[in-house]
């Protein structure tokens, strides 16, 4: 049901596969060291060194490993109740919900003690005692944060046990917009389930009418249309939904589904939908970088519904490069024939990428879309990843079949992508011809302005209408330090090098990690005489992993009186036998 918006959550946060251009095509990030070794203590460790080695083991994302020590630590008699608290948290983040619902019933009023009324109900849900689970989310102690994943569980809790009044009654979500609407979705589901049809339908037109910009309420309504077998109203839904978001694919799914009388989407088990609950809080928690409680609740929902794919994704969004291991589990429980299954295993991939094995993430993608040729996104995927590993020219020929399709919708980031690999491959004029297409498609997007002005001012070609595209550029991203690399980079060579000093100085300021502004500002350091400066930077992009043509400019430029005007160096001539 939330498919939609976890998925925005998911491009807006990571996007690995998403291109952020700066001066020219995006590189390949640099590879994530994996993480440290946690410490193994022996059987006759002592308390004290099983805690050690917990808080090591969670310092360096080994989750599981953290929640196992913290749990031996905890069982030693006479400890001190943070260990107790120390393994009830590490239990929950790494996803064992039933040890962390028995630490907290041995310790009720330690600390913690609210998540442990929350983590103890959702373990009485998932053990079928709904009753008991109730009396948990409802206990007068319960505070906030919790009490309000606490609140959007109990009708759920309340219909297991056949309280229809307490699953029926609105709960007044004091805290945050957000929850109200997730509990106000939650019950016209409920009223749906209970048999109170036309109180659900209520419920659903005036959440409509507050506006539906994610598309979750008419999605709910209007699979809710279908159950009742009124296709025609549903696909009316979905057709509005479409006009105003032609990309949704769970509303171009229903179309097609109700226009055919197809198999209406089921509403689920009470637990599945408990689940459901929980995943729009936990976004807007990771969009609120509070990520310890948004995984906390994802674990919950998971122990709740296992097969939920979207918590499963958004795990794994949120384990990242901390917990190599545990994103990997994460992005792999999605299994094939699911709706998120390539945007899994996209995500899978990139986990190798970033970590350096780069021929796994290629096989992978590679796999991955001959598995599902029909799957734009699992041929982007592949596209993206054989950029970010230099097979330009196979990389474009994957974007060339996306985009001659049949019927393929024309996307300004497929042209844009392409134009990146020409011109890696040094097709200047099919880089042209894509950037045209593109910036016909989508005349403001700062990348593609970006990119195009880039391209011009290093040719010599445009210099003023490149220079006014950077600066549209630089005024709709003001705090990209890869754009503004770009305006100080076309001031350079425009010969304006006092103008071109002070941008890149913001630019290095901005995103100090990228070698080519590194290396951009030593060169306009050198053009104003600041000649010390100018080689702190070029010994800086050599500290940053640069690409091998990068490298050997920073070496020869360093190697030389003449700075940035020293000759390149021609490779020697082979020699014959």
């Amino acid at each position: 049901m939330f498919r939609t918006l976890t998925i925005l959550m998911l491009a807006g946060a990571l996007g690995a596969c998403a291109t952020g251009q700066g001066a020219g095509p995006v590189a390949a990030a640099p590879p994530a060291p994996p993480p440290a070794a946690a410490i193994t203590p022996g059987p006759d460790a002592s308390a004290y060194g099983l805690f050690l080695a917990g808080e090591t083991a969670r310092d360096h994302g080994h989750l599981a490993a953290a929640a196992a020590y913290l749990a031996r630590a905890a069982a030693v008699e006479g400890q001190p109740a943070y260990l107790r608290a120390d393994a009830f948290s590490a239990a929950l983040q790494a996803g064992d919900v039933a040890s962390a619902a028995q630490l907290a019933a041995d310790a009720p009023d330690g600390p913690g003690s609210q998540l442990g009324l929350l983590v103890r109900g959702v373990e009485a849900m998932t053990e079928g005692k709904h009753k008991a689970a109730y009396g948990f989310f409802t206990n007068p102690d319960m505070a906030f944060p919790p009490k309000t994943a606490a609140q959007l569980l109990a009708p759920y809790a309340a219909a297991g046990a056949n309280d229809d009044a307490a699953a029926l009654a609105r709960p007044a979500m004091d805290v945050d917009a957000i929850s109200q609407f997730v509990a106000d979705l939650d019950r016209a589901g409920l009223q749906e389930r209970l048999g109170r049809r036309a109180e659900a339908e209520a419920g659903y037109k005036a959440l409509m009418q507050s506006g539906d910009e994610s598309g979750i309420v008419t999605h709910a309504y209007a699979a809710f249309l279908e159950r009742r077998g009124r296709f025609a109203d549903a696909a009316a839904l979905y057709k509005t939904r479409l006009a105003h978001s032609p990309d949704d694919d769970v509303a171009a799914a229903g179309l097609a589904r109700a226009v055919k009388h197809g198999r209406a989407p089921p509403l689920g088990t009470l637990r599945e939908a408990a689940a459901e609950s929980l995943l729009i809080p936990s976004a807007a928690l990771m969009a609120q970088k509070q990520e310890v409680l948004a995984l906390e609740y994802l674990r919950l929902a998971l122990r709740l519904d296992p097969g939920n794919d979207e918590a499963w994704l958004l795990v794994g969004e949120l384990l990242g490069s901390a917990d190599v291991v545990g994103a990997r589990e994460a992005y792999a429980s999605v299994q094939p024939g699911s709706r998120s299954y390539v945007v899994a295993r996209g995500k899978l991939a990139w986990t190798y990428q970033s970590a350096g094995d780069h021929d796994t993430a290629l096989q992978l993608a590679r796999a991955t879309a001959a598995a599902s040729p029909a799957s734009r996104e699992a041929q982007g995927d592949l596209a993206d990843l054989l950029r970010a590993n230099e097979q330009f020219t196979e990389s474009a020929a994957v974007l060339t079949r996306l985009i001659d399709a049949p019927g393929a919708k024309a996307d300004w980031r497929l042209y844009y992508l392409r134009a990146s690999a020409y011109q890696e491959i040094g097709e200047p004029e099919k880089t042209q011809a894509d950037l045209s297409a593109a910036l016909a498609l989508n005349p403001d997007e700062p990348e593609l302005l970006n990119f195009q002005g880039y391209f011009w001012i290093e040719r010599g070609l445009h210099l003023k209408e490149g220079l006014a595209m950077i600066k549209r550029a630089v005024a709709a991203t003001p705090q990209s330090g890869e754009i503004i690399d770009s305006l100080g980079w076309a001031y350079y060579q425009l010969g304006e090098y006092k103008t071109a000093v002070e941008r890149l100085e913001t630019a290095v300021t901005l995103d100090p990690g990228i070698a080519e502004v590194n290396d951009h500002l030593g060169d306009a350091y050198w053009r104003v005489g600041r000649k010390t400066e100018a080689a702190f930077q070029w010994r800086r992009v050599l500290s940053l992993e640069p690409d091998a043509t990068l490298k050997a400019s920073a070496e020869r430029k360093l190697a030389s009186p003449l700075g940035p005007d020293a000759p390149a160096v021609k490779p020697p001539a082979l020699s014959t036998p």
